[in-house]
């Protein structure tokens, strides 16, 4: 009889220890479903799509704002603008506002302007918060002269920028 105990009671271990196994394999499946998930959403973020997953290409634009505004150099300074982009102090505060606004912990710093995927990812948020319908002159024009920006102060800018596009 005390056979028989001990291979029932061995037997309720190894089903219980499966039943654990199997629990835990849902809780991890489900974790990393999550997290794929806040991936996509942060790579939506900096790839400037408008949440339905479709997403727009902004890097032929962001390459020919580049040229215009360092000639490709990341170390390029001119008065408070800095960086391959030419990002000044205003523009990372708006983004630190834009990221605060959707509560994310990540902030930029005004040395990150010198960093090209930084300010790359910092051109894309302000697109993704100012521009939603992806419009290119609009974007390009306001790099130049601001979200209020004028057509008439922004024109030769907007014509370099297109040069480089073509």
């Amino acid at each position: 009889m005390r056979e028989n105990n001990s291979v029932a009671i061995e037997s309720l271990v190894v089903r219980r220890s499966c039943l654990k196994e199997n629990f835990m394999i849902k809780v991890v499946r489900k974790l990393v479903f999550t997290a794929m998930i806040l991936m996509v959403g942060s790579v939506e973020l900096l790839a400037g799509t408008n949440g339905k997953g479709s997403s727009f290409d902004w890097n032929p634009v962001i390459n020919a704002i580049i040229q215009v505004e360092s000639g490709g150099n990341p170390r390029a300074v001119s008065g408070p603008s800095c960086g391959a982009m030419q990002i000044t102090p205003i523009c990372v505060k708006e983004c630190n506002n834009i990221l605060e606004k959707r509560k994310s912990k990540k902030r930029f710093t005004m040395n990150d302007r010198f960093d090209v995927q930084k300010s790359k990812e910092m051109f894309l948020l302000i697109q993704s918060f100012f521009n939603r319908a992806n419009d290119v002159e609009h974007a390009i024009r306001s790099w130049n002269g601001g979200q209020h920006y004028s057509k008439r102060a922004t024109q030769r800018y907007y014509e370099k920028v297109m040069k480089h596009l073509k």
